[in-house]
C-alpha cells in the first residue's frame, strides 16, 4: 500500500480482528464490504455495493502525525446509517456512526405538542463545530460531522479536555460535541465563558448502535468524568415548555447566544432545535460576506424563521419594524462592505486564527480543508499561531467580473 503524502490508493488486502472472536484474518477491501460490513451494520449488501460503485461509499485514506488512518466513509445517508459514518480500520474495526440531523422547529406551541410527549429537558444549542470524538484502540481522534479526521479538533481536545479516564473507561462510547471560541478556526463567536478556545458536550453515543444516553446518564457522564457540558436549562412539561422556550430565546438572542436544542429526558424521540432571531443575522452577515459562495444558500430558510418567530412572539408593529431593519441590514450592509474590499485588495476571504506548535501543523490543517473542497492558504506563522486565508472565489470572480462592467 502507497502510503505517501497526497495518495490516496484503495489497499488490496487488510488484516482485521474479529470482535467477537478476537481472531486475526486477512480479507480484501471488496470482500468487507461485500461479506462483513453488512453484517457490522446490519443491513443488505447488494445496498452496500452500489452505495459503494455510486461514490457514497468511498476509502478514505488520512495522514496524521506521521501515521495513515485508513477508514470506509459514508459521503450520503443510508437507511439508518448517517452521512459521515466511519468504518475505521486500526488493530480493531471501529464503527463511528454519523450524528443524526437535527430538524427544526418554526412554530414551538404546536410542534413541541405534536413531537413530544409528557416532558422536555431544554439545553443550550452553541454556536461552533460540530465534532465527534472518539478512542481507537486507545488512540484519540476527532471527526468532522462529514466524517473527515480533523487535525485541529484532534491536536486541540486532549489538551482542553481531560479524555483518558473517559476513554479507559468507555472505549465503545463517541463524545460528540461543539469547538467554541475565538481561535476556533471553523466557527469563530465570542463567548465569555470560553474566550479562546473551548469545547462543550451535547450527546454521548454508543460507537456501533450510535444510540444515545439519555439526558440524566450523560450529565452524572460529565460530571464523573469532569468534562464540560452544554448548560441544562431545565426540564419542562410539554404544556409549559413553549412559553418557557420562547423566554429563554429572547434572552439569549439579546445576549448574542444561538438558540436552544429540545430533548425527550430518555432520548427516545429525535431532538428539535429552535434559534434567536440575532443567529439568524448573524448567519446572514456571515454569508452576505460571500454572496455568490453562501448567500442564496442560507437567506430563504433564515427569513422564513424570522416570518414564523414574529408570528408566535406577537410582536408589537414597532418591534416587528425593529426585527425587519435588523434583517436587512445583516444582508446589505455586509455584502457592501465586501463589494468595497474587492474593488480595492481583489479578494473576498476570511482570516482564521488558530494556536499551532509549528508551521507543519498549519500546513496539515490547510491541507484538511482543501480535502474539505476548501481554498486555503496560510499567510503567516509567528508566536505560536498562525493565520490562515479562506479564499471565497465564486464571490471574488463575480464581484471582479461585474465591476469591470460584466452583466448579471
Amino acid at each position: 500500500m502507497d502510503v505517501n503524502r497526497g495518495k490516496i490508493n484503495s489497499p488490496e488486502n487488510f488484516f482485521f480482528k474479529c470482535s467477537s472472536c478476537g481472531d486475526s484474518y486477512k480479507i480484501s477491501l471488496k470482500d468487507f464490504i461485500l461479506k462483513e460490513l453488512p453484517k457490522l451494520l446490519q443491513t443488505d449488501s447488494d445496498k452496500l455495493k452500489e452505495f459503494y460503485k455510486k461514490g457514497n461509499l468511498k476509502f478514505y485514506q488520512k495522514h496524521y502525525q506521521k501515521q495513515v488512518i485508513n477508514a470506509l466513509q459514508f459521503r450520503k445517508a443510508m437507511g439508518k446509517i448517517e452521512s459521515g459514518t466511519m468504518i475505521c480500520f486500526r488493530e480493531n474495526i471501529h464503527v463511528i456512526m454519523g450524528f443524526p440531523k437535527i430538524r427544526r422547529t418554526l412554530v414551538l406551541s404546536e410542534a413541541i405538542e405534536k413531537h413530544f410527549k409528557d416532558e422536555i429537558a431544554v439545553e443550550e444549542k452553541m454556536n461552533g463545530y460540530n465534532v465527534r470524538i472518539a478512542s481507537l484502540d486507545g488512540e484519540i481522534i476527532a471527526f468532522t460531522r462529514g466524517g473527515y479526521v480533523c487535525p485541529f479538533t484532534t491536536r486541540k481536545a486532549p489538551e482542553i479536555l481531560d479524555l483518558d479516564d473517559f476513554f479507559g473507561d468507555n472505549p465503545d462510547l463517541v463524545i460528540c460535541g461543539e469547538m467554541l471560541g475565538t481561535e476556533n478556526p471553523y466557527v469563530s463567536h465570542y463567548y465569555p465563558e470560553i474566550g479562546k478556545l473551548g469545547f462543550r458536550i451535547f450527546d454521548i453515543r454508543e460507537k456501533l448502535t450510535n444510540k444515545p444516553l439519555t439526558v440524566e446518564e450523560r450529565r452524572y457522564m460529565m460530571d464523573k468524568y469532569d468534562l464540560p457540558s452544554v448548560r441544562l436549562f431545565g426540564v419542562y412539561s410539554v404544556d409549559e415548555a413553549p412559553q418557557k422556550i420562547l423566554e429563554l430565546v429572547r434572552k439569549l438572542g439579546k445576549d448574542g447566544r444561538e438558540g436552544v436544542v429540545m430533548k425527550d429526558p430518555k432520548m427516545q424521540i429525535p431532538p428539535l432545535k429552535y434559534t434567536s432571531s440575532q443567529a439568524h443575522d448573524d448567519e446572514l452577515i456571515y454569508a452576505f460576506s460571500f454572496p455568490f459562495d453562501l448567500g442564496k444558500a442560507f437567506l430563504f430558510s433564515r427569513v422564513i424563521r424570522e416570518g414564523f418567530q414574529a408570528h408566535e412572539m406577537g410582536e408589537s408593529a414597532e418591534e416587528i419594524d425593529e426585527r425587519a431593519q435588523r434583517l436587512g441590514k445583516s444582508i446589505l450592509y455586509p455584502m457592501l462592505e465586501t463589494i468595497k474590499h474587492v474593488s480595492e485588495n481583489g479578494v473576498a476571504g476570511e482570516d482564521l486564527i488558530m494556536e499551532v506548535d509549528d508551521p507543519e501543523e498549519a500546513d496539515e490543517f490547510v491541507r484538511h480543508l482543501r480535502d474539505l473542497g476548501v481554498m486555503a492558504m496560510v499567510l503567516k506563522f509567528e508566536d505560536g499561531k498562525a493565520v490562515i486565508r479562506r479564499i471565497h472565489q465564486s464571490t471574488t470572480d463575480k464581484i471582479s467580473n461585474y465591476l469591470q462592467g460584466g452583466l448579471y
